[in-house]
């Protein structure tokens, strides 16, 4: 029997190209396959950091105030021991409240007054142009009626 000719029931083999090209997909399934399961990984991860991050922000926030209740009620002790009158201290750690409330206060409405300026302003909208203009894909944008836009993508290269 020579090795041309075809057994009866079995299944000629496949030309090389054709084993090398399914090959060639199982390897693309498998490893996009891989990819996925990392993403999904990933993500999961990400949703576990973000979970633990805000309440990592809720127990230091929850902790820095206990500091501050426990330092403020010190120095209350403290005042009312050495001004002699427990009313007289608590009156002074009122006053200072207030005043921290009001620096606070004053520094907020800077802080607008600087965003409110022109050049914050212009940085603004300069930083909100470029993060639009970045997701957007190179290429003709939708001119009006034809016209040329000024995106770097759409001028032409002399």
């Amino acid at each position: 029997m020579a090795m041309d000719e075809e057994s009866p029931g079995v299944p000629p083999a496949p030309p090389g190209w054709w084993a090398e090209l399914t090959e060639l997909g199982r390897a693309f399934k498998q490893l996009l396959g891989a990819q996925w399961g990392l993403l999904l990984a990933e993500i999961g991860l990400a949703r576990s950091a973000v979970w633990w991050l805000l309440m990592a922000g809720l127990a230091a926030t929850v902790a820095g105030v206990g500091f501050g209740l426990t330092v403020l009620a010190l120095v209350g002790v403290a005042l009312a021991k050495w001004w002699g009158s427990w009313l007289l201290a608590l009156f002074a750690l009122a006053l200072l409240q207030l005043l921290f409330l009001l620096a606070a206060i004053v520094l907020f409405r800077r802080c607008l007054y600087w965003l409110s300026l022109p050049r914050s302003r212009e940085h603004g909208a300069r930083l909100v142009r470029d993060s639009l203009r970045a997701g957007r894909p190179p290429g003709p944008a939708a001119a009006p009626e034809g016209g040329r836009t000024n995106r770097p993508a759409d001028v032409e290269a002399p």
